[in-house]
């Protein structure tokens, strides 16, 4: 399974889904980087196979959230076959979570050095460059991922792009990146938080109902888009509509920092 890093902005419930939806069988790269190759056990090498093997067992670990036990599967898969792609990507992620950026770095540079067009090791680079404040150097593998013609996660890394170039001060472009990845994929949940969340910020209400309406009407609302979504009806005077989200925040989200928020009157928080 590949893993795409995915953006740490909503619920960890829409983190687990997103990362689940944006996993890809191991070893599907081949030695040539050919992704539309399908590996079948006729023209896997032995070599290649032990690797993915041991690979399938970290990333089952690193789902589980047993981290060290994965890296050490990956040092193994490594060990078989030093060219696979797919183990420094997944070693990437792994020293991610464990907050060791050099490390971290290093895996997607490998990465990408045997195979430059990766799209999701592009994309897991630029996420880490965004989190330590790198924008610029985000951007351009964001973009490297965006525009290789057979990657499938296009609308996610137009979102993470959007949520990098919101913390860079630039709106405009993040307006652009999220609405982008809106048209894409409508019913990713990040996505329209955000883009509501900046249109809000932004003023423009009327815009930032339609995202945060349309998510709050939907099985994937949480207390952050209830709250949202309190907010812009409150600023809007919609009065009725405010105090029916303000019972779904309570009722289901009662200890959430956001209800507490809600109870003080605190709608600047």
């Amino acid at each position: 399974m590949r893993f795409v890093a995915n953006v740490i902005w909503m619920s960890a419930c829409w983190v687990a889904m997103l990362l689940a939806g944006c996993a890809n069988q191991p070893g599907t790269s081949g030695a040539s980087g050919n992704r539309n190759d399908i590996v079948t056990e006729s023209d896997e090498p032995d070599q290649r196979r032990r690797a993915r093997l041991r690979l399938e067992l970290a990333t089952g670990y690193f789902e589980q959230g047993q981290t060290k036990v994965a890296l050490d599967e990956i040092k193994q898969s490594l060990a078989t076959d030093p060219t696979f792609v797919d183990a420094f990507n997944l070693r990437g992620l792994v020293y991610m979570r464990l907050n060791d950026i050099p490390l971290a770095e290093d895996s997607f540079r490998r990465a990408l050095a045997l195979n430059s067009r990766d799209a999701d090791v592009a994309h897991n680079y630029g996420w880490l460059l965004c989190q330590q404040g790198r924008y610029n150097e985000s951007f351009k593998f964001f973009s490297q991922a965006a525009a290789n013609p057979t990657y499938s996660g296009k609308a996610k890394t137009l979102m993470t792009q959007g949520v990098c170039q919101v913390r860079a001060g630039q709106r405009a472009e993040a307006e652009q990146s999220l609405m982008h990845s809106y048209e894409l994929d409508a019913g990713n949940p990040v996505t329209g938080y955000n883009l509501a969340n900046l249109l809000y910020e932004r003023g423009e209400l009327t815009r930032a109902l339609f995202y945060i309406r349309r998510l709050n009407n939907s099985e994937l609302a949480n207390a952050q888009t209830l709250w949202l979504g309190i907010k812009t009806e409150r600023k809007l005077n919609n009065r009725e509509a405010m105090l029916q989200l303000a019972e779904q925040l309570k009722k289901r989200f009662a200890q959430s920092p956001e209800a507490a928020s809600y109870e003080k009157g605190s709608f600047d928080e």
